[in-house]
C-alpha cells in the first residue's frame, strides 16, 4: 500500500493507509461543508507567506452618518423606558422580534390596522422624545 506525502509515494501498512484516506476523505467533507454554508477562514485574509493582509477602508461609508446612527440608537435606548408597557410590548414584537403587523395583531388579539396606527402613534412618540 502506497500514499502520496510530499510528491512521493510511500509506502506504509494496511491501517496507515486506511486512515490516511479516512482523513483525507473527512477534511474533503468539511471543506464541502464549509462552501456549501459560505463558511469564511482566516486563511483568506493572509499573503503567501502568511502575513496578514491589509483591509483597505471602504469609502462609501460615511463615518458622520455611522456616528449619527449610533448616537440615535442611544437615544431610542433612553427614550423607550418612557413608554408604556403595552407600547414597549408592541415595539418589541415588531422591531426585535421581527413579527409582522399582521402575527402582533394574532397576538394582542386586534387587528394589523390597529397594530399600524398604535405603530405610527408610538413612533411619532419616540419621535418627538428623542429629538428634545
Amino acid at each position: 500500500m502506497f500514499i502520496p506525502i510530499q510528491g512521493c509515494l510511500l509506502e506504509v501498512v494496511r491501517e496507515q493507509y486506511t486512515d490516511f484516506y479516512r482523513d483525507k476523505e473527512r477534511w474533503r467533507y468539511l471543506k464541502k461543508l464549509d462552501t456549501k454554508n459560505s463558511l469564511l477562514s482566516l486563511d483568506g485574509f493572509t499573503d503567501s507567506e502568511g502575513k496578514p493582509l491589509d483591509f483597505i477602508a471602504d469609502e462609501a461609508a460615511d463615518i458622520a452618518e455611522t456616528v449619527v446612527n449610533a448616537v440615535m440608537v442611544d437615544r431610542l435606548k433612553a427614550a423607550l423606558p418612557l413608554l408604556s408597557d403595552s407600547e414597549q410590548e408592541l415595539i418589541q414584537a415588531i422591531f426585535f422580534d421581527g413579527l409582522s403587523e399582521r402575527e402582533v395583531g394574532a397576538r394582542f388579539g386586534i387587528t394589523q390596522s390597529v397594530v399600524n396606527k398604535r405603530k405610527a402613534r408610538i413612533l411619532r412618540k419616540l419621535r418627538k422624545i428623542i429629538e428634545n
